[in-house]
Parts: C-alpha cells; sequence; structure tokens
C-alpha cells in the first residue's frame, strides 16, 4: 500500500473545505440572527407570556449540545421521512444553536440601554416601535457588535461537529487527509492553522470594536 505524502495537493483540499466551513458560519449567523433578533425581542416584551416563552426556547437551546441538534437535524428527521442534505441539516442545525446565544446576546444588549433612554422616547409620545427603531436599537447595536463578532468565533469552531453527518468542513478534510498520508501531525498543524487564521483576526476585531465603540465604558 502506497502513501501519499502531505504536499500541496492536499493544502488545497483543506482551502476548499476551510470555504465550507466559513460558507456554514455565515449560514448559521444570518439564520440564526434572524430568528435570534425575533427572540431577542421577544425576550425583552411586555407580555409576560411571551418574555416566558423566549425564556424557555432559549433555555432549551443553551442546555442542549450542538452535537444533538445536528443529530435531531439529519438522522431524527430522516426517521421521519425527510431527510436533508448535509449542508442543509448543518446549516439548520447551526442556525438555531446560534439563535439560542444571539438571542441572549441582544437581550442583554437591548437591556443595557439606560432605562433613562426608555423614559425619554416614552415622553416624546412615541409608540414601541419608533422607540426601538429610532432610540433603543441604534444603541443597543453598538453595544452588541463586539460580542456579536466574538460569538462569531465560537460558531467557526463549532463547524467542526458537524463532520459527524459526513458534511466535508476543515475539520472533516484533515482526517480525510490523515488517513490517507498518515502524518497527523503536519495535517492537524496546517488544520489548526487555518482554524487560526481565521478566528484570531475576529478575536482582535471584537476587542478593536469594544474600544473603539466604549463599550463597557460611561463615556
Amino acid at each position: 500500500m502506497t502513501l501519499r505524502s502531505f504536499g500541496l495537493s492536499e493544502f488545497g483540499f483543506l482551502l476548499q473545505a476551510l470555504q465550507w466551513t466559513v460558507l456554514l458560519t455565515i449560514i448559521a449567523l444570518a439564520a440564526g440572527g434572524l430568528l435570534g433578533f425575533v427572540i431577542a425581542l421577544a425576550r425583552t416584551s411586555r407580555s409576560q407570556p411571551v418574555r416566558i416563552a423566549a425564556a424557555t426556547y432559549i433555555q432549551i437551546i443553551q442546555g442542549i449540545p450542538v452535537l444533538m441538534i445536528l443529530f435531531l437535524s439529519y438522522y431524527g428527521l430522516s426517521l421521519a421521512g425527510l431527510e436533508l442534505p448535509p449542508l442543509v441539516a448543518a446549516g439548520a442545525s447551526m442556525a438555531i444553536y446560534a439563535s439560542g446565544y444571539l438571542a441572549e446576546i441582544w437581550r442583554g444588549c437591548i437591556q443595557a440601554v439606560p432605562k433613562q433612554q426608555w423614559e425619554a422616547s416614552e415622553s416624546l409620545a412615541m409608540s414601541p416601535l419608533q422607540q426601538y427603531r429610532y432610540v433603543i436599537l441604534p444603541q443597543a447595536i453598538r453595544i452588541s457588535l463586539p460580542p456579536t463578532v466574538g460569538f462569531a468565533v465560537q460558531v467557526v469552531k463549532n463547524t467542526s461537529v458537524t463532520s459527524i453527518i459526513g458534511f466535508v468542513e476543515l475539520a472533516r478534510a484533515g482526517t480525510l487527509i490523515n488517513n490517507a498520508t498518515f502524518q497527523p501531525f503536519r495535517v492537524f498543524v496546517a488544520v489548526a492553522i487555518l482554524y487560526f487564521a481565521v478566528c484570531y483576526p475576529l478575536s482582535q476585531l471584537s476587542r478593536w470594536l469594544e474600544k473603539r465603540l466604549h463599550v463597557g465604558s460611561s463615556r
């Protein structure tokens, strides 16, 4: 049996897989962000049943490992007769996972807007929709940018669990190459470097935004 060596073609395969990792991250953040935004608004609703329902959703999602969500989306639905392609199942699972955490992050950012801002907008006879649109959300978005970007780093790393259903992202590609080359040190060092190349700039961007936007300061 002739073993292949880890070379440029194998590294190119890792780069292709990295593109799928980034695509899956974008899908998770986009779809999960839309759902999470709705849940965050529900979490700050004046209606107690709506708040309880939103809080229950967040607790359930945060209390279940993302791997279990993936199993339910891919294997559970297939038992019910609905077979999803790996990309669809992975994207849906990661979006659900992201929505639970983004909703809580954004809920905290909305409630971090000073109470005086709510009172001032109410004194101007603004409707709740106008309050959110013109006063609350612009300030909440500024507060939310650093933790949201920081959470994106976690999403990038957690995409590795989708390899369990055969989705070929970066970690899965590294495993396939290692099985063909039997050079785990070279292969997984390259995989780690590629993860670092994506996650480190995001981490630095999160810190820069926190300083640039003066998040957490009284200014």
